[in-house]
C-alpha cells in the first residue's frame, strides 16, 4: 500500500508539472534559396515573430538552399506532410494549374503597384488551389522585375536564336522557345556553375539574383527589361496547421501578414540597391523600343495561351484589378 501511495503521489506531481508546462511544437521549413537572399532573411524574421507571438509554443527550423528538398520537390513534400512548411516560386506550379502561369507572362505587369493589383486578383485562386491540395497559403512576396543577363550583346530578338538560355519552369521554357533560344533548366543556386561550365550563355532573373550570384563574373550585359515580377509563396500543410492551438494558428497568420508587408518593401528596396550595384560592375542596358516590342509580342502570345488554359471567366477575375 505504501509503494502504491508513493506511486500515486509521483504521478500526480508529474501531471501537475505537465499541465503547467507550455506544450512545444517544432516545425521544419524547406526553402530553395540561400541564407543571403532577401526572401530567406524575411522568412527568418517571420519564424522569429511566430516564436514570440506563440510564446515559444511553436519553433520553426528553416532549411535553406535546397538542403532538405530540391525546389521542385518542396510542394509535394508539404502536401504529403514530409515537411510542415515550404517556399516555392509560384510560376513553378504552372504545369499543375494555369493560375500560377500568369506570374511569369512578360510585360503583363511592370512595377510594384501593378504587381500588387495582380496579386489581389490572383490570390483567391491560389488559396483555393492550395486548399484543394491540403495546404494553406501564408503569404507571397514578389521578386524585383526580371532582366536579361547575357554573355554577348543583344541588339534584336534574333540575337537570341540558338543561345543556351537558363530556364527554371515551364513558363520560362516557353518564352525561351518563342525567342528561338535553347532552354536549359538550372536552379538559382546552380547559376554560377552553369555559366562557368558553358551549360548556359544567358538568363532572365532579377537584379537581386544577378547581384547575389555575382553575374558580372560570368556575363557581360544586364538588360533591365523588368519583364515580369514572379512571386514566391510561403505555405503550410493544413493538417499540421489544424493540429495547432487556435493561439498558435493566429500567431502564424499574424506573422504572415507582417512578413508580406515587410517583404514587399524589402523587394522594392533590393531592386533599387542591386540595380545600382550592377551598373557599376557590368554593362547596363535599357532595352530599345524594338527589343521591348519584340518581347511584348511574346508576352501577348503567352497571355492568349494562358487565358485559354485558365478559362475566360477566371482570367477576367484575375486581371480585373489591373483594369
Amino acid at each position: 500500500m505504501r509503494n502504491t501511495y508513493k506511486g500515486l503521489i509521483a504521478a500526480a506531481a508529474t501531471a501537475t508539472l505537465s499541465f503547467g508546462a507550455v506544450a512545444q511544437t517544432t516545425w521544419n521549413m524547406a526553402t530553395p534559396y540561400p541564407e543571403s537572399e532577401f526572401h530567406t532573411r524575411n522568412i527568418q524574421e517571420f519564424v522569429s515573430d511566430v516564436n514570440k507571438l506563440s510564446n515559444g509554443e511553436l519553433t520553426i527550423t528553416v532549411h535553406s538552399a535546397q538542403s532538405l528538398f530540391k525546389h521542385p520537390e518542396i510542394p509535394r513534400a508539404v502536401r504529403t506532410g514530409q515537411v510542415e512548411m515550404g517556399e516555392t516560386l509560384m510560376a513553378n506550379l504552372a504545369n499543375q494549374s494555369p493560375v500560377f502561369q500568369v506570374d511569369a507572362i512578360p510585360f503583363l505587369v511592370t512595377g510594384y503597384e501593378q504587381s500588387k493589383k495582380l496579386w489581389e486578383g490572383q490570390r483567391p485562386f491560389v488559396e483555393k488551389y492550395l486548399e484543394d491540395n491540403g495546404m494553406r497559403l501564408i503569404y507571397a512576396i514578389p521578386w524585383p522585375g526580371q532582366g536579361f543577363f547575357t554573355a554577348k550583346e543583344i541588339n534584336t530578338i534574333a540575337d537570341m536564336d540558338g543561345v543556351r538560355f537558363r530556364t527554371y519552369n515551364s513558363t520560362t521554357e516557353k518564352m525561351a522557345t518563342l525567342m528561338k533560344a535553347v532552354p536549359t533548366t538550372v536552379e538559382a543556386v546552380e547559376i554560377p556553375q552553369a555559366f562557368s561550365a558553358g551549360i548556359v550563355d544567358a538568363m532572365v532573373t532579377s537584379a537581386a539574383t544577378g547581384y547575389r550570384t555575382e553575374a558580372w563574373t560570368f556575363s557581360n550585359y544586364y538588360y533591365d527589361t523588368q519583364a515580369w515580377m514572379p512571386k514566391n509563396m510561403i505555405y503550410v500543410n493544413d493538417r499540421a496547421f489544424q493540429r495547432l492551438s487556435p493561439a498558435v494558428q493566429n500567431a502564424i497568420l499574424e506573422a504572415g501578414k507582417a512578413a508580406e508587408e515587410r517583404g514587399w518593401a524589402m523587394s522594392e528596396a533590393v531592386f533599387s540597391e542591386t540595380t545600382d550595384a550592377l551598373k557599376g560592375r557590368m554593362t547596363y542596358v535599357e532595352p530599345d523600343a524594338d527589343l521591348t516590342r519584340a518581347l511584348a509580342q511574346i508576352g501577348d502570345i503567352m497571355s492568349a495561351e494562358w487565358a485559354e488554359a485558365v478559362g475566360a471567366e477566371t482570367a477576367d477575375k484575375i486581371l480585373a484589378p489591373l483594369r
